[in-house]
């Protein structure tokens, strides 16, 4: 299904609007230094502070762009699930090859309401489905006999685990099975997660590093676990620091180190990261050996 180093790209604006050219450039880029699949309008892209047009845009032109060198797995979470659909439904059109969908937030609902809500989408729209459970972020934790249940729905073909527990890797096997692709969302706990039978991962420092995290993760999927252990060691000073501050302003700020043509710029109530955020973005990217 997906696996590799899958990065969860940061939306350039320039501006206040969209800037496409400078995205363009970004996928190409991305194909080129090894990804395997790309995400668009994730949390990592901004897609809250997007209209509705702006994520529809920017899933058609990344799949445009990746014009099937990779595929691309389109976020369309929302905690509203009309507009979930939505959005599948317009990256189904876009030729997009999964859909990114995040737990409901905000609202909180039980585990029926969490599993009422995938399977809904998965009833009206046969894109395929890749859970994404962060429940740092949203509240709402898709529980492992939840997602066990979702798992029996043909479209419903994987996660993204950000739960930050990596035994989850065990459990949601053994309960989903081998073919439930398990994708992490945590950077720096990809290899144990790698080790537990993950397939890849959706990354952050992907953005930053796409050369280096793919050969990361072409080094775990050959079972070479002295090279992966190599660059974990070389890329995890990176992975913390571009959490040294809300996130994507470390992220956007180390792409402004190593392509100078991205713009840094957030749009609020994201902000710049702090001084302290970025001295520390700064040592990383020369311990890995981009900067």
């Amino acid at each position: 299904m997906f696996s590799g180093s899958i990065p969860a790209l940061v939306t350039p604006f320039r501006d206040g609007a969209f800037d496409e050219p400078a995205f363009r450039a970004f996928v190409d880029w991305q194909i080129a230094e090894g990804s395997s699949a790309l995400v668009p309008c994730g949390t990592t892209g901004e897609s809250a502070t997007m209209t509705i047009a702006e994520h529809n845009r920017v899933v058609e032109v990344c799949v445009e762009q990746a014009a099937g060198r990779v595929p691309v797995i389109a976020g369309c979470g929302s905690n509203d699930t009309m507009t979930a659909l939505e959005h599948m439904e317009v990256a189904k059109a876009s030729g997009a090859a999964a859909a990114l969908v995040v737990a409901p937030y905000y609202n909180r609902p039980n585990q029926e309401g969490v599993y009422a809500h995938f399977a809904y989408l998965a009833d009206k729209c046969d894109l395929p489905i890749i859970l994404y459970n962060v429940p740092g972020r949203t509240i709402t934790d898709i529980a492992v006999e939840t997602m066990i249940r979702l798992s029996a729905i043909p479209t419903i073909v994987g996660v993204k685990d950000a739960s930050g527990n990596v035994a989850r890797a065990t459990a949601q096997r053994i309960g989903c099975g081998a073919d439930f692709c398990q994708l992490s969302g945590n950077d720096d706990m990809t290899l144990g997660f790698m080790a537990m039978g993950g397939a890849g991962c959706i990354s952050v420092t992907a953005n930053v590093a796409p050369r280096l995290c793919a050969e990361f993760q072409a080094a775990c999927a050959a079972g070479d676990w002295t090279r992966a252990l190599d660059l974990q060691d070389r890329l995890y000073p990176l992975h913390a620091a571009l959490f040294t501050d809300a996130s994507p302003g470390p992220v956007k700020y180390a792409l402004g180190r190593v392509r100078p043509e991205m713009s840094t710029d957030l749009r609020l109530p994201m902000t710049p990261p702090s001084a302290a955020s970025r001295a520390a973005v700064d040592a990383a990217l020369a311990i890995a050996g981009l900067a």
